[in-house]
Formats: C-alpha cells, structure tokens, sequence
C-alpha cells in the first residue's frame, strides 16, 4: 500500500546543501490524511491570535492547554492522490505539512525500532497531540498534549523551528522518553536523568536524519566515511553554517562534572558523546564485515584516535577506501544507525526514572547487546562509556536551581495534576 508523500528539508533550509526539499513518503496510507494536515493520533494547526505558549500564563493566573479552539491560518488539504508534496516553501501551510510530516516521518522511525506503537503521554485524557506553531515563542516545547514550535531570532530574521528537522525531531525524542520512562519524580530525581533525557532527545534527532538519503549520500561524500569529521550529522539543532546547540562527537568526559552540574544540557554530553562514537565504532565493524575496510586500517584509526596523527593518516586511507567501496560505505553506515536505534529503544524501555543514573543505562546497553548478538560489540561498548567515565566517575550534586532556559524546568513537565 502506497504511503503519503510529503517535502521535508533533512537539514535547515538556510544551508547550501539543503536549499531544496526531499520528498519522503510516511506511513500513512496515501488518501488517509486529513487537512491539517491531521489523523487519528494528531492533528496540526497554526494558531491565528495566540499570544502566549501553553504552559502557565507570566503572572501566574492561568494555565494555557491544548486544544486551542480559537481562530487558525487555513488548513492545507491533500491532493486528489491524498498526498501533501505538492505544497511548495514559503506559506503557513507547508510549515503545517513539514511539521506533520516530520513528526510522522520519526515516529515511523523509532515505531520500527520499538516494534510497536509508541503511545503520547497524555492518551488518557487527549484524543489526539496537537502540533501547532507560535512564531512569537523563541523556542520549541513537548508538552502534556501538544508539540509547540516557535522560532530562532538570534541573527535577526526568523527561523521556523517548524522548518528545522532536529529540532522537531528533538521534541519527539522527549515526548517519546516521557512516554516510555516517564516524567521525573519530584522526590526522586537525579541530574543524570535530566542528562539522559537531554542525550536521548539528540540520539533520535541524530539517528533518524540518518534516514534521508540525501544527507547519508552528501555525508559520505564529504567525509569518505571519516565520520569523526565535522559534518551533518553531528550538528545538533543547527542554527546557521558554523553554529550548533551542541555537538555529538564532543570530548566532554563525566570527570568535569564530579564537583557537580549546573546545565542538563551539558551533562548530557559525555553520554551522547559515548554513543556517537559506538556509532562509529559500530560502522567500522559493519565496513570489516563487507571487506571495505581492512583488520589494520580498523586497528590503526582506534590507535590514532584522539591525536595529531588522525586526520593526516586516516583521511587519506578512509578517502582511497571509499572511493573502492562506496556503496559498502553506505549499506555498513545503515547498518550501524538501526543497531544503534534498535539497541537505545531497547534500552530505553528497560530503564527506571527513579534514581536514573548513566551507569544503569551503560549496563542495560550492554544487556542488550548480549541480548541480540551474545556480547559482539561489548569490548567496544565498554571501551567507549569508559572513556567517558561512565563507570568510573560519579556526578557531583546539583550547584544552582534550574534556569528558565532549563528543559527540564518547563511546560515539558507538567502534567495534570499540576
């Protein structure tokens, strides 16, 4: 059965390489959709008249939640085939349709990786999520019944966040861990948690731009497969050509928080930072298993990895490599990107919210490996969460209350009771 096409930009759109859409078809029975674009599960709209995000009102009084039951920009509706590509850049209504088809598109993704459906938080008591837009919020939110997209102001112009992937694709990597681990207990929380789920958030942003061809195919051109150069995929929530909210293949290490943390964003770097290189150790062993690259050239990047030498030697031999193999260079980085998605969403099911510490999550990951392969990638796993040390290091206390640019001090966390 056909599924429903949509244009989605792998990466903002500013960028030169992504200036034009990718058309991607989600799993959506072409004709099954209706305006919003909207189904059984969500729908989306764009607000007209919405002065302030949902969450409580700046002098208290009230609490702002879904459904918005006010006025809206028209709704986009599909074409006589039931599709949504035809929408072209520029009007409220491809946001809608980009920001539908985005989440969609990721939910698709990490549905696979789970096996099964994956259900919103807030099923209990919402019909359905509302994806809405609010061009005056200068940020981006997933909420107790809604995902929330506002905007980047910060060289002058806006920048949808409703056009940007990662950062959609964020915001349902935290509506999917308050759903599969769930919202932190007041009473019981530590600030690994708020790390873990922070690492999480840019795990499915980073694995599931991995699902565009586009990007794989422009990624491995750039790099020969070098993936520790900095490119696409490491790039987090990428705002403009030379900066990023935070970098996946970081060097931040637990040590530097032993005294203690202020950000969850930056204690979640050490974690992130010992999954993005399982992801490249993970591709290497998948490019020895379909003979792209040889035992020495593997044994020989490890050796090198973190000194002068790397990029001078490697580059070169990942360049006459790939240029022998580049069609194993892309089935081997395919590979790796579901073991590593298949393993976090096993992971992540197994996982306690109370007393979450990265060690327990290092153990799990380990189990499932053991679970899927017998251990085959457990000297590397070790290695990687070692080098970061997980394990070794414990995370000092809290050192300042959560600022109002904290993730974990916002809408993200109120639940109806509150």
């Amino acid at each position: 059965m056909q599924g429903t096409r949509f244009k989605l930009f792998p990466q903002p759109q500013f960028l030169e390489a992504y200036r034009e859409p990718e058309i991607i078809e989600v799993s959506s029975p072409a004709g099954s959709l209706g305006p919003g674009p909207s189904d059984d599960r969500m729908y989306t709209i764009f607000p007209i008249g919405k002065e302030q995000p949902y969450g409580i009102s700046p002098d208290g009084s009230d609490v702002q939640a879904p459904p918005w039951t006010g006025e809206i920009e028209e709704m986009p509706m599909p074409d006589a085939e039931g599709h949504f590509d035809y929408l072209e850049p520029g009007t409220p209504q491809f946001e809608t349709a980009h920001l539908f088809g985005t989440v969609r598109f990721v939910m698709d993704i990490w549905e696979d990786y789970f096996g099964r459906v994956i259900p919103w938080q807030s099923d209990k008591t919402h019909d359905r999520l509302e994806l809405t837009i609010l061009p005056s919020l200068e940020n981006a939110y997933s909420g107790y019944g809604f995902i929330e997209m506002g905007g980047d102001r910060s060289t002058g112009s806006l920048k949808p966040f409703s056009l940007n992937f990662d950062v959609i694709a964020h915001e349902l990597g935290h509506a999917i861990i308050y759903s599969e681990v769930g919202v932190p207990d007041p009473n019981n929380v530590t600030g690994e948690y708020f790390g873990f789920h922070e690492s999480a958030a840019d795990l499915v942003a980073l694995i599931s731009s991995l699902h565009f061809n586009s990007l794989v195919d422009l990624l491995l051109e750039n790099t020969s497969g070098n993936l520790y150069m900095l490119n696409a995929v490491n790039r987090v929530a990428e705002l403009s050509e030379n900066k990023q909210i935070r970098i996946a293949a970081n060097d931040k290490r637990l040590g530097e928080f032993a005294k203690g943390w202020v950000k969850e964003h930056h204690l979640s770097q050490p974690l992130t930072g010992a999954f993005f290189d399982i992801l490249v150790d993970l591709f290497h062993e998948m490019l020895l298993d379909y003979g792209a690259i040889s035992p020495e050239m593997e044994d020989l990047s490890d050796t090198l990895l973190a000194t002068a030498d790397y990029a001078p030697v490697m580059q070169e031999m990942f360049d006459a490599a790939y240029a022998d193999h580049p069609d194993k260079f892309k089935m081997a980085l395919l590979d790796a990107r579901d073991i590593l998605g298949t393993y976090l969403a096993d992971t992540w099911q197994k996982i306690d919210r109370r007393d979450l510490n990265f060690v327990d999550i290092a153990d799990i990951f380990l189990e499932v490996d053991q679970e899927h392969t017998g251990g085959r990638f457990e000297r590397l796993i070790r290695g990687n969460f070692r080098i970061r040390d997980i394990g070794i290091v414990d995370v000092g206390p809290q050192l300042e209350p959560l600022g109002k640019d904290s993730h974990a001090n916002s809408v993200r966390t109120m639940v109806p009771m509150d």
